[in-house]
């Protein structure tokens, strides 16, 4: 499948027995005009009660609840139970019953089942592709480091697409240490997923279709754990994969690959599928909030959902507050639209990405200044003629056709040797590759229309991918005499420093919180795949889906080196310790910054935050600024602000650390104290004192600073609206 999803974690037999997808489509409704709605009722599930019932008797009652409910509402049996993470149900409603049930005593949301689209732009691995064309730069998709544990110890709860097992990325390996205790995750086989198809790298594996439909897949698609389409493989592979694996398609090496966190192990919860028509591609809600409320139960330590938002707080951003307040990590993609990012609650740790690996490359023209652009290729042509794929249409075909390097639609007589110049549009980039190298062309140019992103992909011959304004000086160069050759040249370096992406998630200034939280590379990563028709098991993953991953491994890695670290200390770890991108953007684009390679797991001091607070802060209205988070976002009125935070020394000894507030341009920022002598396992609360610098003040970020005596920063993003 060459288009993949583009966007852009119990005790009582009743109940696991509604958790549990059928393996069939559901039965004809008997009111056709009834549809699947998320009803959630008041009061947590298992994982946020603190009362003095036991687990099995508190959800017990929730099942009660539950049942009382449906029966006002005349419904018998609902299609899924959540106890754990929440209390609700998705249950098929008419819209007169739907409106009845939000005038429920008990009933705080009644949502329709709707479809999200997954958060990644995956290059799909076309088939009869040559050696040459998997010749994407050798890269590791790790962070290494030494200090920190890979993620021994610690399990990452994947939903997603699902997963292919076989790939030597997430095969058996010897250095993952004992399986924790608390996880009680399974393997469930299925269709295609024998009982043995796990093993002690893949440690649970489920899937959830009901709010999709099974008679919705498309052709092909298994009702099991496998992933059809790549996507989940991906993600997972970034987040965990083994380390030091030898990336090969065709016998061509791509590289050497490593996960985040080689040495965690993965629990797969398949909740996003793929339908006849890919537009139609997506995860229900009530899938994806069935998937999160079992990878709470079963214990994951790290969650991680790279599925795309929607706008305002909805039944799965509160699943995710049940998995918070059962100390998960969890983990989601900030959305590819540049619009305001996903996943905008506190209790979330939210992803942005940032350039990948160098992937620079330029076209060297004799006599002219290059055409740059993003060159995925690894063994290079030599100097070639340079042709347009519009001027070399085969015979049957029309320029418009050749132009767009529709399949079959070059003239191999003249594009034979040549680097073509195609138009992006229309037809797969990888297809367009594929049709230059049945041509017997030696590399392509890929050209954008205006506003369009470059992409990185394994082409079937070496391929420049350039910006509209490149392409059209390319065409001029090409125009002007019959005969320009080129040679394509690595350019390392030429990308500069790491920046933001443009198609990333971005924050806004009326948000409750500083979001994204943090960035991390998300372009052009090289991830372990659904087997392509040549079977190679590799491919280059972009977008915010990879960048989550990524952030999900380093979690699983402190979580490793630190097991009685709280999920808001982890989280607070990495966000201090983060830098800030090139040309140092605003918060509202970067978060805290671009997460650092992990060399250790001493941020000398932590923003430690309780998992109750979020729904005390929920309930009782409270603004979310108070919480004692790593950022800050605040209204600034005419008189100013104070603003609030604790630090907690988590090393081990005692330390002095001085504070200092940097880059606003618009408010007066000071911190009291300024400097603090501070205990092991002590904590001290300091102020964050704002006023405006003028009287109409515009929106303004920056950054308030402790730094150890020992060289250690610790640095927050704060956010200042009007």
């Amino acid at each position: 499948m060459r288009r993949v999803l583009v966007g852009c974690a119990l005790g009582g037999v009743t109940l696991l027995a509604a958790l549990t997808p059928l393996a069939t489509a559901p039965a004809a409704r008997a009111d056709e005009s009834a549809d699947l709605y998320l009803v959630t009722l008041s009061g947590p599930g298992t994982a946020g009660y603190r009362g003095d019932l036991s687990d099995s008797d508190y959800r017990t009652a929730l099942v009660a609840e539950q049942d009382a409910t449906l029966a006002q509402l005349g419904v018998d049996d609902p299609t899924y139970r959540w106890t754990t993470a929440l209390n609700g149900v998705a249950v098929e409603l008419t819209p007169e019953q739907a409106s009845d049930a939000g005038n429920l005593s008990g009933v705080v949301r009644v949502e329709h089942n709707s479809r999200r689209r997954v958060a990644g732009i995956s290059a799909a691995t076309a088939g009869g592709a040559t050696p040459a064309a998997r010749s994407a730069a050798p890269s590791a998709s790790a962070v290494a480091g030494g200090g920190v544990s890979g993620g021994r110890g610690t399990v990452i709860g994947v939903i997603d697409t699902g997963v292919s097992p076989g790939t030597p990325a997430l095969g058996v390996s010897t250095t993952l240490g004992r399986l924790p205790s608390s996880f009680s995750g399974s393997c469930e086989p299925a269709e295609g997923w024998p009982d043995d198809t796990c093993n002690d790298k893949i440690v649970a594996a489920n899937w959830f279709v009901e709010g999709f439909g099974a008679d919705n897949l498309r052709s092909g698609a298994t009702l099991s754990p496998r992933d059809d389409v790549g996507h989940g493989t991906q993600v997972a592979s970034v987040a965990a994969g083994n380390r030091h694996v030898t990336a090969l398609a065709s016998g061509d090496r791509l590289g050497t690959f490593s996960g985040a966190a080689p040495d965690a192990r993965l629990a797969i919860y398949k909740a996003c599928w793929s339908a006849p028509d890919p537009e139609d591609d997506g995860c229900s809600t009530a899938d994806l909030v069935s998937a999160v409320d079992a990878a709470v139960s079963d214990g994951v330590d790290v969650l991680n959902l790279s599925v795309a938002s929607a706008p305002g707080q909805d039944t799965l951003d509160l699943a995710l507050l049940g998995a918070a307040e059962r100390d998960t990590f969890v983990t989601a993609a900030a959305g590819n639209s540049s619009s305001r990012t996903g996943y905008q609650e506190p209790w979330v740790t939210t992803v942005a990405a940032s350039s990948g690996p160098d992937r620079t490359g330029a076209l060297r023209l004799p006599g002219r200044a290059a055409i740059p652009g993003i060159l995925t290729a690894h063994a290079l042509p030599a100097s070639a003629r340079i042709v347009l794929a519009g001027d070399i249409p085969a015979p049957g075909h029309r320029r418009s056709e050749a132009r767009l390097c529709a399949p079959g639609s070059l003239d191999a007589a003249r594009a034979a040797g040549t680097i073509v110049v195609c138009a992006r549009g229309s037809v797969a980039r990888v297809d367009k590759s594929a049709a230059v190298d049945l041509a017997d062309g030696v590399g392509m140019v890929l050209v954008n229309a205006v506003g369009e992103s470059l992409s990185t992909d394994f082409h079937s011959v070496p391929t420049l991918h350039v910006k509209a304004a490149d392409g059209k000086r390319l065409h001029r160069a090409v125009h002007s005499s019959p005969r320009v050759t080129g040679r394509f040249v690595h350019t390392p370096g030429a990308a500069g420093p790491t920046a933001m992406m443009p198609w990333s998630g971005s924050g806004s200034a009326d948000a409750l919180v500083v979001k994204p939280d943090l960035t991390a590379p998300g372009f052009g990563l090289l991830a372990a795949s659904t087997p392509a028709s040549d079977g190679s098991r590799w491919t280059l993953l972009s977008g915010t889906s990879g960048a989550a991953a990524r952030v999900s491994g380093l979690a699983a890695r402190i979580r490793s080196a630190h097991p009685r670290w709280s999920a808001s200390r982890v989280r607070s770890a990495l966000m201090t310790g983060s830098r800030s991108a090139a040309g140092q953007p605003s918060s509202l684009r970067q978060g805290a910054g671009i997460v650092k390679p992990l060399k250790g797991a001493a941020p000398g001091l932590a923003y430690d935050l309780s998992p109750t607070a979020y729904r005390r802060a929920l309930e009782q209205g409270s603004d979310y600024s108070r919480l004692n988070l790593p950022s800050v976002q605040r209204r600034v009125p005419a008189r100013g602000t104070v603003i609030t935070r604790r630090v907690t020394n988590v090393g081990h000894r005692a330390m002095y650390f001085s504070s200092s507030a940097s880059g606003f341009d618009h408010h007066q920022v000071t911190v009291r104290p300024a400097a603090i002598k501070i205990a092991p396992g002590e904590t001290r609360s300091f102020r964050i004192r704002v006023t405006r610098a003028g009287v109409n003040a515009s929106p303004d970020s920056g950054w308030v600073t402790w730094r150890g005596a020992n060289g250690t920063r610790v640095r927050i993003p704060v956010v200042l609206t009007r």
